[in-house]
């Protein structure tokens, strides 16, 4: 009657709609997480609408409906009873497949008269007895008056957390939800997790993982394209919706994202991640692919209809333009001409230069190459034969593809002012796209993807925004920055400075360390002024371009990511270097070393938070 599918895929690093605050089993979870596990495990999935109705209560047919969809069993019921349980439940009733086999696995019993009573309340008393049984227990494990040692066992087994209904009161739906989720991580009478028991892992801490669990139930992929709606197996209308991993609508997936589904938890997963260029390799071989080559990179195919596409006997080959629809682990989930899916990037040119490809017959040729970091953080080449159009690391550009091949274009600069919301949906007059990409740049090709969250807060003045793309909504879908975050820089300490000026010659020579690595820069044409300790080291490529020190604020607290100076907040780097300096020598130590008494602390940020600074680095002396 139901396909349990307990096999968990490997964990993207991705998030697919679920709690911000992780994934594991949180020890106090809210009702709509432990609902999202037995929903995934297809224990209780709501109706039509995926409406749990947790306020009703449960009669004694659907508890044990809900008993052996969390059992070991649950595969084996059948669309139809082949004889009548009991009198009271005919083989014709709904019922009557359920309370066949949890009658033959010893999960139910009937009263003395020999009836079942399938439409009264179950009480928690029975239940907890039915639950107990999942576990292994019988009632001979029990002594005394009947229920009283099954009940000392639902409190011993922690199994009562969340549940407001006596032993002797008709549970809720809200009751099952908290004793079937409590279930799931208690001990059965061998000492295994009951979880385990169906063929599903724990985390390290023994915790239940909703993001296996999630994909250990999750479908597809669909592209979004003609009826896609038809081919899932409830009506969209009535799914969650997430895109690109926040909460959305159905109206929010659109042509060509690629969807994933859940018939049980009754929700829809749509991505938007693309990736055109020439295909300049496809492996190990054109007649069984499993990885294509575009723009540099290579993608493993995720699907078979892209394998086959890319095959001998699909549409394209080597040397063709393609866009890549990429899926929720970065795998290719289908193939498309440029013209399907409007092929455009913008980037950042980081180097020229010769690089090799492949023609359609498989043979190898060398020729020039332009370099690029796109939007979306991720590193492109594009072979350019164009020699009066050349590029220079730092260009901003626009790729677009065509039947035709590559058209690159340099990008003059279209700056915006403003202030970024504190929700960081917004900027100035403009919403943030929800698949909005960022791009911090820095000098001759430095750049880093950030998110609308980092910059949170940020007023944008002159020429901090160099370019941005305004999609059909009006929205900001494209935005690349003039090191705005500071994120792409490296911070540490000078750990000695050493600055002479005799007459016109300039000497200086500076170490540091960085995350516990040591360096040095030395040069004979200037100085820079600087004094031991926090610095921002700045790159030019793989040499340093400029070393400056940081600003200071003694710190009076830090929780989480945010620390305190007297009257003033400030916000952690979350790659924040930590050092306690003993003795005037600095030692690489963990925060929450230092922050639970006995040092004072001094956070060094690089710039102010409305400008998009960070407290970088904390030195921590011992009082």
């Amino acid at each position: 009657m139901k396909k349990r599918l307990l096999s968990a895929l490997v964990c993207a690093a991705l998030v697919f709609g679920l709690a911000a605050a992780g994934f594991a089993a949180e020890a106090n979870p809210t009702v709509e997480e432990a609902a999202q596990v037995l929903s995934a495990l297809d224990i209780m999935t709501g109706d039509e609408n995926g409406d749990l109705h947790l306020g009703k209560t449960v009669t004694r047919a659907e508890f044990t409906k809900l008993t052996v969809a969390a059992s070991a069993w649950a595969d084996s019921v059948g669309p139809a009873a082949s004889v009548s349980p009991y009198p009271d439940v005919p083989k014709s009733s709904w019922a009557a497949p359920y309370v066949q086999v949890a009658k033959e696995k010893g999960m139910v019993m009937g009263s003395l008269s020999g009836y079942f009573e399938p439409d009264r309340n179950i009480t928690l008393v029975e239940g907890v007895t039915m639950v107990l049984r999942l576990l292994g227990y019988q009632d001979s494990d029990f002594s005394g008056v009947w229920g009283s040692g099954q009940m000392a066992m639902y409190q011993s087994l922690k199994l009562d957390k969340n549940i407001s209904a006596g032993r002797d009161d008709a549970m809720t739906r809200q009751d099952a939800l908290w004793l079937f989720y409590h279930l799931l991580t208690a001990k059965n009478k061998s000492g295994q997790v009951y979880l385990a028991t169906l063929g599903h892992t724990l985390t390290a801490a023994g915790e239940i993982d909703r993001v296996a669990l999630v994909n250990s139930v999750m479908e597809g992929p669909l592209v979004a394209e003609g009826n896609w709606q038809a081919s899932l197996p409830f009506a969209a209308s009535t799914a969650k919706v997430y895109r690109n991993g926040k909460a959305g609508s159905l109206a929010d997936v659109q042509s060509l994202d690629v969807v994933y589904y859940s018939k049980p938890m009754r929700s829809l997963w749509a991505w938007s991640n693309k990736v055109t260029g020439s295909i300049q390799k496809i492996s190990p071989s054109a007649s069984s692919p499993t990885s294509v080559t575009v723009g540099g990179q290579t993608y493993t195919l995720e699907t078979s209809s892209a394998a086959y596409a890319l095959s001998d006997l699909g549409a394209f080959q080597t040397g063709d333009t393609v866009t890549l629809l990429l899926g929720r682990s970065g795998g290719v989930a289908a193939v498309r001409t440029p013209g399907e899916s409007a092929g455009v990037t913008y980037g950042v040119v980081t180097g020229t230069g010769n690089a090799s490809y492949q023609d359609k017959d498989g043979k190898s040729y060398t020729a020039s190459t332009v370099y690029v970091t796109a939007t979306d953080g991720n590193p492109y080449s594009y072979q350019w034969e164009d020699k009066n159009r050349k590029f220079e690391a730092g260009d901003m550009v626009q790729i677009t593809a065509g039947d035709d091949g590559f058209q690159l274009k340099k990008l003059s600069a279209t700056s915006l002012t403003g202030r970024v919301n504190a929700g960081g949906t917004a900027l100035g007059g403009y919403d943030f796209a929800s698949d909005v990409e960022i791009l911090d740049t820095c000098g001759d090709g430095a750049a880093l993807r950030v998110y609308p969250s980092r910059l949170a807060g940020v007023s944008f003045k002159d020429k901090m925004v160099r370019y941005y793309v305004l999609n059909e909504n009006g929205e900001i879908s494209r935005m690349i920055l003039s090191d705005v975050t500071g994120d792409i820089h490296q911070y540490g300490v000078l750990t000695d400075v050493t600055e002479s000026a005799l007459g016109m010659t300039l000497l200086s020579s500076y170490v540091y360390d960085v995350a516990g690595v040591p360096g040095a820069y030395t040069s004979k044409t200037s100085i820079w002024n600087l004094e031991k300790g926090p610095c921002q080291i700045k790159m030019d490529g793989k040499e340093i371009g400029r070393i400056y020190n940081l600003t200071g604020a003694e710190l009076t607290a830090v929780d989480g990511n945010t620390a305190v100076a007297g009257a003033r907040q400030y916000t952690l780097s979350d790659s924040v270097a930590v050092y306690e300096l003993r003795n005037k020598k600095y030692y690489l130590t963990d925060l929450s070393r230092v922050t639970g008494g006995g040092y004072d602390l001094t956070g060094w940020y690089d710039k102010a938070a409305s400008e998009g600074g960070r407290i970088r680095v904390i030195i921590a002396e011992a009082e």
